[in-house]
């Protein structure tokens, strides 16, 4: 099995059957921060311990593979629109129950802590960009960009979760 075709080496892609898209087309850089996001939650998930929170972002990595597609046809599809929906409601529960076991937040933190959080610190930036990104595409509905925006929220109570399990204390910045 060859692992290279060459096809993209005169700065052109194809996304889906369509025709083929100039790489720094708006499509191709939205589902290149979508595969960045995904790539920074493989390597969180490597540096977690926590076997729960290790499930729910396994979760989030596959639906950022339905959110590629919605973006890679940029139109709506009802059935994966809907399949997103039902996630944006798990993220939400899932942010309540990991914020349950936070004390209140009273001031700004910095995004660092242990290397668990500090991936998914990193992982929620990205997943800002992605999701500005997404939002220049204009696509029918904002299903796309309603994950997104929940998905940075979670991953900032994912990084407190685990900065908390881990016993690191969180730094607040000095200004």
């Amino acid at each position: 099995m060859r692992y290279y075709t060459g096809k993209g080496d005169n700065g052109y892609t194809r996304v889906t059957e369509s025709c083929p898209l100039k790489k720094d087309d708006p499509i191709v850089r939205a589902l290149g921060d979508i595969d960045e996001l995904n790539s920074a939650l493989g390597l969180a998930c490597a540096n977690i311990t926590d076997g729960h929170l290790e499930e729910m972002l396994a979760g989030v990595q596959n639906t950022l593979f339905i959110v590629g597609s919605i973006v890679a046809s940029a139109k709506k599809d009802p059935e994966k629109g809907k399949h997103i929906a039902g996630k944006l409601k798990e993220l939400e529960e899932e942010i309540e129950e990991l914020g349950a076991t936070l004390p209140e937040l009273k001031k700004f933190v910095l995004p660092r802590g242990s290397l668990g959080a500090s991936c998914l610190h990193l992982a929620r930036s990205i997943c800002r960009r992605a999701e500005g990104s997404c939002a220049a595409l204009n696509m029918p509905d904002n299903t796309v960009g309603s994950y997104l925006n929940r998905l940075s929220s979670f991953l900032f109570v994912a990084a407190l979760y685990v900065n908390k399990k881990e016993g690191v204390e969180e730094s607040n910045p000095v200004y």
